[in-house]
């Protein structure tokens, strides 16, 4: 970390989080002058609470089918040339050791710092100035020149690494949007993705008394389906399957949940039925669900008497109604908690080679700026490391 910096480098990074150091380190590779710029106090505090502090770093099966975008396909070039193969031996040569927690989401086995060292090692050839602001940015159709903290700098390459406005509590702001629309670059809709959902006071009545009960379930929202982990919170629904179809839900639309994909609702309910047909339907549901969850449908669908009052069609609607559960989300709990933002720049202004701006020379976006968003479960770092590596070795070969 430097206290001061030059007056002229050949790079400069707005941004010292993921996609910002790693783009350095390929930048800085051949003796130029770099410089990486943040205005928070420390580098890469989104890695460093990523994962609950150990860092969902990459992902074993990453591939361009896990990104959201407007051009679906902008994305496999970087990924294709930085795999998460390559940042696992990147790792491994650091010494970071790691497990698979689930569905090849891959994590630290001790702390994010890990990541972090080993993203400023990387980055070493470069100067890092923290707390310092950007107050302005032109260009005068050959060089860039910067407004840093009051300071005049100016570079041949910029490369925009501020991230989106997820978790504005950490330092996000739009000023990488601010910084595309100023140079004519055109923006998708930004909105926030990976986020729990929110639900109207009436559907609240019946989840807000199951707040921290969490069971595996597949939600699907638009068409497309998620096989994760659920969580009935005081605000409406989290956990991994509801980050993940947060995504595809628009405002108005209903997502529709599964509560138990695994096992057959009319199996389990009739098989009870036949063992003791005297048992209340709550303690049927209960041989399924959690007893609070059970009790909870039971009354939610005004279930009374025993199993034995109910015939085969009636625990096949049962059934039905469970493995197929409608509801309407009113909204979400927005950026403050939202783990990325979903859109942001407009990948047909981008080379997907490069991640350079088509209409400005030396213009480079990477990262959460670019209108490509990636699944939970690591994907979001994946794409931060190839944009990186695209742009950075693009730069380091125009010397």
């Amino acid at each position: 970390m430097i206290q001061s910096f030059a007056s002229s480098y050949d790079t400069i990074i707005l941004g010292a989080g993921a996609a910002g150091l790693f783009c350095a380190k390929f930048a800085a590779q051949t003796g130029a002058k770099v410089l990486v710029v943040d205005h928070a106090k420390r580098a890469a505090d989104k890695v460093r609470i990523s994962g609950g502090g150990r860092c969902n770093f990459t992902n074993m099966y990453a591939s361009s089918d896990n990104f959201i975008s407007a051009n679906k396909h902008f994305s496999k070039s970087a990924l294709a040339r930085y795999t998460q193969w390559d940042f696992i031996d990147l790792c491994v040569s650091h010494g970071i050791t790691y497990h698979e927690k689930t569905l090849g989401q891959l994590f630290c086995d001790g702390k994010s710092q890990a990541i972090i060292d080993m993203l400023l090692a990387e980055a070493r050839g470069a100067d890092i100035a923290l707390g310092t602001t950007i107050d302005a940015v032109r260009h005068d159709g050959d060089t860039f020149h910067l407004t840093l903290s009051g300071r005049a700098v100016t570079t041949r390459n910029l490369v925009v690494a501020t991230g989106g406005k997820s978790i504005p509590k950490m330092g996000a702001t739009g000023i990488g949007y601010q910084i595309a629309e100023q140079f004519g670059l055109a923006l998708t809709d930004t909105r926030p993705a990976l986020v729990p959902l929110t639900f109207a006071p009436q559907e609240l009545e019946w989840i807000t008394p199951l707040s921290g009960t969490a069971l595996d379930a597949r939600v699907t929202a638009n068409g497309t389906a998620f096989d994760e982990a659920l969580l009935f919170t005081h605000r409406g629904l989290s956990g991994p399957s509801i980050l993940q179809v947060s995504s595809y839900w628009r405002d108005g639309d209903p997502i529709t949940v599964n509560l138990s994909p695994n096992r057959d609702i009319f199996g389990a309910l009739k098989a009870a039925r036949s063992e003791n047909g005297r048992r209340q339907m709550h303690t049927g549901l209960g041989t399924i669900f959690p007893t609070k969850l059970a009790n909870t449908l039971a009354e939610r669908l005004g279930l009374s008497g025993n199993l034995a009052d109910h015939s085969d069609k009636a625990l096949t609607a049962i059934a039905d109604a469970l493995h197929a559960m409608e509801l309407r989300p009113v909204g979400s709990e927005g950026y403050r908690t939202a783990e990325v933002t979903l859109g942001g720049v407009d990948t047909d202004a981008l080379s997907s080679a490069t991640m350079e701006a088509k209409a400005v020379r030396g213009l480079y976006f990477i990262g959460e700026v670019v209108d490509v968003t990636g699944w939970l479960g690591g994907y979001n770092f994946q794409w931060a490391w190839s944009s990186a590596a695209a742009c950075g070795r693009a730069i380091a070969a125009s010397r």
